[in-house]
């Protein structure tokens, strides 16, 4: 069995040591960054030879393909999607949603046609005044109903065009007024409060996979972030939202987090996360996190098939017609800028 982790690489094909650290801890997936993509080319056989590595044709490749700025593969080789946000602010309701769907679906055609199976979208954290310029216009909007309903035509895009959507940043980074990549972000609200950051998150927990927030939530364990804390994905993750597909952190080598990185991953095993999320392609801090993660076992094995039995073959789609479609929609939202 694949060990409990994903890990990151270091740049456009993987060196000896890579390849040799791959074939030796056997992660469950690759995560790729901009540093990781030139053009279609280059990441086909990137993608082929982790998966010729770890020997597993099935083993997934992640990327965070949202739209605006955290968007890793863009032009001129790829095009360009809209941040979620001003879809969101930019349309009526139904043409909104029909927005969400199609921008999915021509981010799944993307990844799908050089190995990427994963997407770590869409976001589903609720927006307020307040709300850190981290997540800023990745956040549909304010309301908790609409940026369910737009999260879901997002996912439904994805997986109708062969990607599995990762649902983030579970219980909710939109309270947040600290940058998590880089100090621990400490949310204050009551837990009545905090039902309205659950709410979308549980009205998508029929999705396959979720990815932790690194925050303090004071209300339910004033000690640990998310990522870290068994109160938090038992009695919200798992009990309240009633998420029950397989949880991944977010990436332990954001300084949200402290400590060595066999640390830091032993922590999210002991909350009962899934997968630890490795992301920087740092080598000894990758066999750090390799050396705790335990092999995908239990409930969290059959949670990882589950997540792969969404990946299926694409839907029929008229390309052309999407890709004039989106450009129609990035007209329209330029013209509100």
């Amino acid at each position: 069995m694949p060990k409990a982790f994903i890990a990151g690489c270091a740049g456009l094909a993987l060196d000896a040591d890579e390849r040799a650290f791959l074939r030796d801890a056997d992660p469950w997936g690759l995560i790729l960054f901009k540093r990781n993509v030139a053009d279609r080319g280059q990441l086909r056989a990137l993608t082929a030879a982790f998966r010729e590595c770890v020997g597993r044709g099935d083993a997934p490749v992640l990327i965070d393909q949202e739209g605006g700025r955290v968007q890793r593969m863009g032009p001129p080789e790829w095009g360009a999607f809209p941040a979620a946000g001003r879809v969101g602010a930019g349309f009526a309701p139904d043409l909104a949603d029909a927005s969400a769907r199609l921008i999915g679906r021509l981010i799944a055609h993307d990844l799908s046609e050089v190995g990427i199976t994963v997407d770590c979208a869409p976001v589903l954290d609720v927006a307020e005044a307040g709300t850190h310029a981290v997540i800023g216009a990745r956040a549909w909007g304010h309301d908790p109903v609409r940026v369910a309903a737009l999260g879901r035509a997002f996912a439904e895009g994805l997986l109708a065009g062969g990607v599995a959507p990762v649902i983030k940043h579970i219980p909710g980074h939109g309270r947040a007024r600290a940058d998590s990549h880089r100090e621990l972000p400490v949310v204050e609200a009551s837990r009545a409060e905090l039902a309205r950051d659950f709410a979308p998150f549980e009205a998508l927990a029929d999705l396959p996979m979720a990815m932790t927030a690194h925050v303090v939530y004071r209300a339910i364990d004033p000690d640990r972030p998310a990522t870290a804390s068994r109160i938090v994905v038992e009695q919200v993750m798992r009990g309240e939202i009633g998420f029950g597909g397989l949880i991944m952190s977010d990436d332990l080598s954001m300084n949200a987090l402290t400590g060595g990185f066999e640390a830091r991953a032993r922590a999210v095993f002991e909350a009962g996360l899934d997968l630890a999320l490795h992301c920087n392609g740092d080598l000894a801090e990758g066999r750090a996190v390799a050396s705790a993660a335990p092999a995908l076992a239990g409930k969290s094995l059959a949670r990882a098939a589950a997540a792969l039995a969404t990946i299926r073959a694409p839907e029929p789609f008229d390309l052309e017609r999407a890709r004039a479609d989106l450009a129609a929609i990035n007209d329209r939202l330029g013209s509100l800028a």
